[in-house]
């Protein structure tokens, strides 16, 4: 990616850090497996072990928690599936705004599924998580951290406080969160957690499940004994070393508070460009690289394509979903009309956002707003 291309996406994916890109081009140039005894195979299983304390210290866990997977999808689907059956659980319960991937691997269980609801500010409703967890049998509760569409900080604390005390399991989506707030998973009563890479500069096709010990026995893919038996298949250095050393580099590429203040500037130059403008969960706490707003009666297919011809790229909510553009299951739980739903755009930023990134968005914005004001008045 140039910088002549203006990157506004960062919670799909964010670009990769140059400790990361280094760390698995370095891996490369080794041969062999990293379960072989010999010198070339325990030069491997060094570059994994040194990245398994790296991503282990950003997420406040110890090391043995942290199992590496191919992806945070997986990662999900090892907790809820593989879950669900470790774990003798009797049903799931999730939330409405939950990431696809969490919906489907739900439904993949087979077992009953209670979906509780979002409040208008986009929070999980945990008066629902309450009576959910009063049924009888035991419960598995997978719910997020932040939400990847709004960047709604979930209430973990009053979640866990709920659950912790209680013979029901908790699993948390912390892709959106890593590196952003405190996840500190050793301490907190939570028995599992998935990571991903690519959402900290790291690289695509690497997450994480981090486990608690006494739900080890949770397993999704067999195999020949990797990652301490937890989950099958050779585990790729490269791809180890790179999420390792994004874990390490991100928070002196990360500068919480100036993406902060760009994002908000960002909100606050929107609001002056439209004052119709509506931006969703803007009243609870929020993560501060994203913003998800609207402009009703701007299609965000018409402004994304728009913008995109100028070089700007934004979305219209999770990029997981086929590349389509369609409505928002997250912002409909939030009670969000579908006309409004069709108009939203999501902007998110991240490790090498500027300030003339914000000012390039807002003014190919304007010029997708002054269009719109011009079809408008031609069909007037």
């Amino acid at each position: 990616m140039t910088r002549s291309a203006i990157y506004l996406d960062h919670n799909a994916s964010a670009p990769l850090l140059p400790e990361a890109r280094a760390a698995m081009l370095a891996a490369l140039d080794l041969v062999g497996n990293p379960s072989s005894v010999h010198g070339h195979g325990r030069a491997l299983r060094n570059l994994i072990e040194t990245g398994r304390d790296q991503v282990a210290r950003l997420a406040g866990a110890e090391r043995k928690q942290v199992v590496f997977t191919g992806s945070a999808t997986e990662a999900i689907t090892q907790a809820i599936v593989g879950g669900a059956k470790a774990l003798k659980v009797e049903r799931i319960v999730i939330s409405a705004g939950e990431h696809a991937a969490v919906g489907k691997a739900a439904e993949a269980t087979g077992l009953p599924v209670v979906v509780v609801g979002l409040d208008a500010d986009g929070v999980i409703r945990t008066d629902e998580i309450a009576v959910a967890l009063q049924q009888d049998g035991i419960a598995l509760v997978a719910v997020h951290a932040v939400n990847n569409e709004t960047g709604v900080v979930q209430p973990l604390a009053k979640i866990e406080a709920l659950v912790g005390p209680t013979p029901h399991y908790l699993f948390i989506d912390a892709v959106q969160a890593l590196g952003k707030l405190d996840l500190d998973f050793a301490a907190r009563p939570a028995d599992m957690m998935a990571l991903s890479a690519h959402k900290i500069g790291g690289p695509v096709g690497i997450g994480a499940l981090l486990v608690k010990s006494h739900a080890d026995t949770v397993r999704l893919i067999p195999g020949g004994g990797q990652e301490q038996g937890r989950r099958g298949g050779t585990e790729s250095a490269s791809l180890v070393a790179g999420f390792g050393a994004a874990a390490e580099a991100f928070a002196q590429h990360y500068d919480a508070a100036l993406v902060a203040k760009l994002t908000f500037e960002l909100m606050y130059r929107l609001r002056e460009l439209n004052g119709d403008l509506v931006v969703f969960g803007e009243k609870a706490q929020r993560v501060g690289n994203v913003v998800d707003f609207a402009v009703p009666g701007l299609k965000n297919a018409v402004a994304m394509m728009g913008l995109d011809l100028m070089g700007i790229s934004v979305s219209s909510g999770s990029a997981c979903s086929s590349g389509k553009v369609g409505p928002s299951h997250v912002l409909a739980a939030m009670g969000v009309a579908p006309e409004l739903s069709d108009c939203a755009l999501r902007a998110s930023l991240g490790w090498n956002s500027t300030e003339e990134d914000v000012s390039a968005f807002l003014s190919g914005f304007e010029q997708v707003l002054d269009r719109h004001r011009r079809r408008q008045g031609q069909a007037a």
